[in-house]
C-alpha cells in the first residue's frame, strides 16, 4: 500500500506542525534537544525526519554522526539542501521502516516520534533494533487519544487530512510489549500535554545487549 506520506508537500507538513494552536513542531525539537542533552550520543538516528526540524539543536562536536531516516525522497533531497554543509556527519536515507532498513552502522540513540501511529510497529520496532547499538537508546513520541482532540488537527494545510485514514494510535502498552519483544527494556515514560489539549506519551528504552 502507498504511504501517505509520499503526497503530503514538506511545506504543508512544516506549516501545519508549526501552526498557533498546533505547536507540535517545538514540542519534537525540544524533546530531541533534551534527549541528546541527556545521552550525549556519538551518533544517533531520527525516523521520519522530514525537513529535519531539530537538526540545529544537534551539537555536532558531541554528535558527529546524525542519521536521518524517511520515506519520501522529496524530504530527504530537501534536509540534504538545508544542512549538508553544517553538519558534517549527516547521513540521509530513503527508507520505510516496515522493511529491513539494509546497510546503515548502527547508532547510540533513535528518536522515532509521531511515526509508529502510521507503520506496523511489529516489523518496525525490529527494523530499529538493528540499527540500535548495543546498549543503545530508543526513544519514542505517541500521539495519545482525545476525546476532546481531532487525532489530526484542523490547519489551513489541506493535504494532512489525507493522514487521517492511515494514521492508528498505539498505547504505550502496547508499544512496550512490542519493544519488549524486539529486545529492548523500557528505561522511562512521560506524558507532554500541549496548550491545545493534545497529549503524547515520551518513552525512552534501552536496547539489550545480550539479544
Amino acid at each position: 500500500m502507498r504511504s501517505p506520506w509520499l503526497d503530503i508537500p514538506l511545506a504543508d507538513y512544516e506549516g501545519h506542525m508549526a501552526w498557533p494552536g498546533i505547536g507540535q513542531s517545538e514540542m519534537l525539537a525540544t524533546q530531541f534537544s533534551q534527549l541528546l542533552a541527556q545521552w550525549t550520543p556519538a551518533s544517533a538516528a531520527v525516523i521520519g525526519c522530514a525537513g529535519g526540524n531539530g537538526f540545529d539543536l544537534v551539537r555536532v562536536a558531541v554528535t558527529k554522526r546524525l542519521v536521518g531516516i524517511d520515506i519520501n525522497p522529496l524530504y530527504i533531497r530537501e534536509l540534504a539542501y538545508r544542512y549538508a554543509a553544517t553538519i558534517p556527519g549527516l547521513e540521509l536515507y530513503v527508507r520505510d521502516i516496515q522493511e529491513p532498513v539494509g546497510r546503515i552502522a548502527p547508532v547510540d540513540l533513535i528518536y522515532a516520534a509521531l511515526v509508529l501511529e502510521y507503520v506496523d510497529p511489529v516489523p518496525a520496532l525490529h527494523n530499529l533494533r538493528s540499527l540500535c547499538c548495543p546498549g543503545g537508546v530508543l526513544a519514542t513520541v505517541l500521539q495519545l487519544p482525545s476525546d476532546e482532540v481531532s487525532p489530526v488537527s484542523e490547519s489551513p494545510f489541506a493535504s494532512l487530512k489525507e493522514l487521517a485514514p492511515a494514521l492508528r494510535l498505539l498505547s504505550p502498552d502496547t508499544l512496550t510489549d512490542c519493544a519488549t519483544a524486539s529486545g529492548f527494556v523500557l528505561e522511562s515514560s512521560r506524558r507532554i500535554v500541549l496548550s491545545s489539549g493534545k497529549e503524547f506519551a515520551l518513552q525512552v528504552f534501552r536496547r539489550q545487549a545480550h539479544r
